[in-house]
C-alpha cells in the first residue's frame, strides 16, 4: 500500500492518458529558483503587511512587532515541514496529496484540498478588500466595482499562461519591496523617539506618554499575532505550482525557506517603523496603513506607496488564483474532484475551468464579508491544514526517514510544528471566549 501511495503521487507529473488512450496537454515546466521566490515572496508581502499591519497593531497596539514575531516563529516551523513536503512530493495538489501519503484516507485528503482551496479564495477576497482601500485614495468608486475590475483583469492573466502569470507576479514583487523600503527609509528617523518613550518598568501610562506595561496586553498581543499569521501566509501556497517548477526537489525546500527569511525582516523593520510614525489608533482605521504612515512622515500625498499598494495587493490576489485554481485542477486530475476541473487547455496549458470557478467564488466572498472576518477565516483554515500537514509529515518520516534525493529536516520539527498550530488555534478560541 505504500508502494502503491508513492507511485500514484510520481505519476502525476506524467501526461494523463484520457478515455481515448490519447494524451492529455499537462502543465510546463518553466519556473525557476528565482522566479519560484519572488512568487512566494510576492505573494506573502501582498497578502499581509500592505493591508493588515493596521488591523494588527489595533489588537496589539505598541507591541504590534512582537505579534509579527510570534507569528513568524508559528509560520516558521512549519515552512520546514512544507519544504520537505514539497522535495518528497513536488505536485500540484500539495497538502491533499501530503494527507494522503501520511495517512492513507483519501476523503480525508479530499476534505483538506478544499479548505486549502477555501483558503486561497477567502485570503483574495480579504486582499481584495485592501485593493479597494488604496484605489479609493485616487478615484471615488465603489468597493464592488473596484473588486470586480480587478478580478476580471487577474482572472485572464491566470489564464493566459503560467510563466507569464509568474513572471508578472515576480515584477510586482520587485516593487513590493521597493515600496516597503521607502516606508523604512522614510519613516526611519522616527524611531530614536519611539525607543525613548519605552519605559517598561513603570506601572502606568505617565504624562509624556511612555509605552510602559499597561499599554501590555497578553489577549491583544495573540488576537494580533493571529491576525499576522495572515501576513505570513503564502509560503505554502508555492507548491500548488511544483508541477511547473524546474527542479523542484532542490528548488522547492530553498525558495520556501526564503521566502519566510526575508518576509520576516521586513515584517519586522516596518511594523517598528508604522508605530512610530503613527499610534496604533491611527493606524487601525485605515484601509491602506502605509499610505497613511507615508504621508504623516513625509507630509505628502501618498502617491507613490498607494500605487504600490495597489501593486501589492494585485499580486497576492493574482497568486491565490493560481495557487486555488492548481489545487483544484491537482484534485480533479487525480480524480478526487469532477474531471472537467481538472482539464488543461491545450493552447494556453492552463487549467481554464478551476480558474473561473476560482474567481467567481472570491468575488462572491468579497462581496459578502468584510476584510477583518476573511483574514480571521483564512487564518483558522491554514493552521488546521498546518497541523494536519505536520502531523502528516511526522508519520511519512517514521516510515521513509531519508528517500535518496529528498531534502530532509530535523524529525522534532514537524512535531513541534504540530504543537505550535495546536497551541495557537486553542489560545485564540479561549482569547474569543473570554
Amino acid at each position: 500500500m505504500r508502494h502503491e501511495r508513492s507511485t500514484e503521487v510520481q505519476d502525476v507529473t506524467l501526461e494523463a492518458p484520457d478515455q481515448d488512450g490519447q494524451n492529455q496537454a499537462t502543465l510546463k515546466r518553466d519556473i525557476s529558483l528565482a522566479l519560484i521566490t519572488f512568487y512566494g515572496l510576492g505573494n506573502i508581502l501582498g497578502a499581509g503587511i500592505y493591508v493588515l499591519v493596521g488591523k494588527v497593531a489595533g489588537e496589539a497596539g505598541y507591541f504590534t512587532p512582537l505579534s509579527f514575531f510570534i507569528a513568524s516563529v508559528i509560520a516558521g516551523i512549519s515552512a520546514f515541514s512544507y519544504a520537505e513536503m514539497s522535495s518528497r512530493y513536488p505536485v500540484s495538489a500539495g497538502e491533499a496529496v501530503y494527507i494522503y501519503e501520511g495517512f492513507g484516507i483519501k476523503n480525508l485528503s479530499v476534505v483538506v484540498g478544499i479548505l486549502i482551496a477555501l483558503t486561497g479564495i477567502v485570503s483574495s477576497a480579504a486582499i481584495a478588500h485592501g485593493f479597494a482601500g488604496y484605489v479609493q485614495v485616487f478615484f471615488d468608486i465603489s468597493p464592488w466595482l473596484a473588486i470586480s475590475l480587478m478580478l476580471l483583469v487577474l482572472t485572464a492573466l491566470a489564464i493566459w499562461g503560467i510563466n507569464q502569470s509568474v513572471m508578472v507576479a515576480a515584477l510586482l514583487t520587485v516593487i513590493e519591496i521597493i515600496g516597503l523600503l521607502i516606508i523604512i527609509f522614510v519613516g526611519a528617523e522616527k524611531l530614536p523617539e519611539l525607543l525613548t518613550r519605552i519605559d517598561l518598568g513603570a506601572v502606568a501610562v505617565d504624562t509624556g506618554q511612555n509605552i510602559t506595561l499597561s499599554d501590555f496586553s497578553m489577549l491583544g498581543v495573540i488576537s494580533g499575532a493571529f491576525l499576522a499569521f495572515y501576513a505570513y501566509i503564502g509560503f505554502e501556497d508555492m507548491v500548488k505550482v511544483a508541477e511547473e517548477v524546474k527542479q523542484p526537489q532542490k528548488n522547492m525546500p530553498r525558495a520556501i525557506l526564503l521566502c519566510v527569511v526575508l518576509s520576516t525582516l521586513l515584517y519586522s523593520i516596518v511594523a517598528l517603523v508604522a508605530i512610530s510614525v503613527l499610534s496604533p489608533e491611527q493606524l487601525s482605521r485605515s484601509d491602506a496603513p502605509l499610505a497613511v504612515v507615508y504621508e504623516e512622515a513625509t507630509g505628502r500625498a501618498p502617491v507613490i506607496i498607494s500605487i504600490i499598494g495597489i501593486f501589492a495587493v494585485i499580486n497576492g490576489c493574482l497568486v491565490q488564483i493560481i495557487m486555488s485554481s492548481r489545487i483544484l485542477y491537482g484534485m480533479a486530475h487525480k480524480g478526487w474532484l469532477p474531471a472537467p476541473l481538472g482539464i488543461v487547455n491545450p493552447i494556453t496549458r492552463t487549467p481554464i475551468n478551476s480558474t473561473l470557478l476560482t474567481s467567481a467564488a472570491i468575488l462572491l466572498f468579497a462581496l459578502v464579508l468584510s476584510m477583518v472576518s476573511l483574514a480571521e477565516m483564512t487564518s483558522y483554515l491554514v493552521l488546521i491544514v498546518f497541523t494536519l500537514v505536520n502531523l502528516s509529515l511526522v508519520r511519512i518520516k517514521r516510515r521513509e526517514p531519508s528517500p535518496e534525493g529528498v531534502r530532509v529536516y530535523w524529525g522534532w520539527l514537524p512535531k513541534l510544528g504540530f504543537l505550535t498550530t495546536v497551541t495557537f488555534i486553542a489560545i485564540e478560541l479561549l482569547s474569543n471566549i473570554l
